[in-house]
């Protein structure tokens, strides 16, 4: 088991790889199949994981990851609890723009387990942005895709002159107005 780190591979030309991390197997799965389903210029892989560490590599099979997606479901304390010791195995410069924090369920807000000031100060401690979604609705769940989509396209390196880095910290500066 090893930590996962962003340029221990080579880029592989007009491709991308995401990484979905969360405990809802279910939402990550219809995520999955939302942004597979968009209209892209690009092959994209997408790999989901409940937890990290990730598996050992057999053979050097595991792709170079672009993108990391930590899944937290706000109706679940262990969905927190999980993404933060999952962080543990995350390379540092990882978080110069190429993880996100995707909190669910926020339609049910009186259901709530997990408070969102803690969300949003994981946020902050891994300058990262916090999105927030309700991936049960398809509108919301394809727009999130969409959102997704262009990200992984920008921490691929495959938009001219937008590093994931500049991008992450435009999405952070716009979250904080």
């Amino acid at each position: 088991m090893s930590v996962v780190q962003p340029f221990d591979k080579l880029p592989i030309p007009n491709s991308a790889a995401c990484l979905l991390v969360g405990s809802d197997e279910g939402l990550q799965q219809r995520l999955a199949e939302a942004l597979l389903l968009e209209k892209k210029s690009f092959k994209i892989s997408i790999h989901l994981a409940t937890s990290l560490p990730l598996p050992s590599e057999r053979d050097h099979l595991r792709p170079r990851i672009d993108l990391i997606v930590f899944m937290i479901d706000i109706k679940s304390k262990y969905s927190l609890e999980n993404v933060e010791a999952s962080l543990a195995y995350v390379d540092a410069s990882f978080f110069l723009g190429k993880v996100c924090f995707l909190v669910t369920g926020v339609g049910r807000v009186n259901s709530c387990s997990v408070e969102i000031s803690a969300v949003w100060k994981l946020g902050e401690a891994y300058c990262s942005p916090v999105l927030f979604c309700e991936l049960e609705l398809e509108g919301i769940r394809v727009a999130t895709a969409q959102r997704l989509l262009r990200m992984l396209q920008i921490c691929a390196g495959h938009i001219t002159g937008v590093s994931a880095l500049s991008f992450g910290l435009l999405m952070r500066n716009s979250d904080d107005n």
